[in-house]
């Protein structure tokens, strides 16, 4: 099994662009490069493209993030693309900024983007690639969850989730091969 469809979760919208909870976007938005054309049909930003000789499709809702799963539906319903042959990339509170891990399954944690996404994949079986952006309480501020999620990291955040998602790029070819072991041994042993 590899990996056909890679999500990245955001939301839509210049006012959200520069927020924390947009780095699924900013990850998928450097693999796609300028390919992304608006797919209506799937509600998304949407390209088809190859990684590491295998035809993946890189998909960004369009709906808010809480709506995110009728995009990832609609796409892998069409394609007949199975739950664990997607990869939903998206920011996460429980990892500093810098670190991304991967793993496969497991709750939402929260996260409204994943609810979404595993009612509409009828399974929460399918792989995520977890970008940390912090949580505001381990960085001493007093900011409510939501408030956090929706404003510019500071800059040397900003710093380390781009390093976060430069190490990520590096292995997203190895889980298009479905050397899933070998990627998460990789990422998480990154310094």
């Amino acid at each position: 099994m590899s990996i056909r469809l890679i999500v990245g979760l955001g939301n839509p919208g210049p006012e959200y662009e520069q927020t924390r909870h947009n780095a699924g976007f900013w990850l998928v938005d450097r693999l796609a490069g300028n390919r992304l054309v608006r797919e209506s049909r799937y509600n998304a930003l949407a390209a088809k493209t190859n990684i590491a000789g295998q035809e993946v499709w890189l998909l960004e809702p369009q709906t808010y993030m809480n709506r995110s799963g009728q995009s990832v539906g609609a796409l892998a319903r069409f394609f007949k693309i199975a739950p664990d042959e997607v990869l939903v990339i998206h920011d996460e509170l429980d990892l500093p900024p810098g670190a991304a891990k991967i793993k496969k399954g497991g709750s939402s944690g929260g996260h409204n983007g994943l609810k979404d996404i595993s009612s509409a994949l009828g399974t929460q079986d399918y792989w995520r690639l977890r970008i940390g952006i912090g949580h505001p309480r381990s960085m001493s501020l007093q900011q409510a969850v939501v408030d956090y999620v929706l404003h510019r990291p500071r800059k040397e955040e900003q710093l380390l989730i781009d390093e976060a998602i430069d190490k990520s790029i590096e292995v997203i070819p190895t889980l298009c091969e479905g050397k899933f072991e070998a990627a998460m041994m990789k990422l998480h042993s990154a310094k």
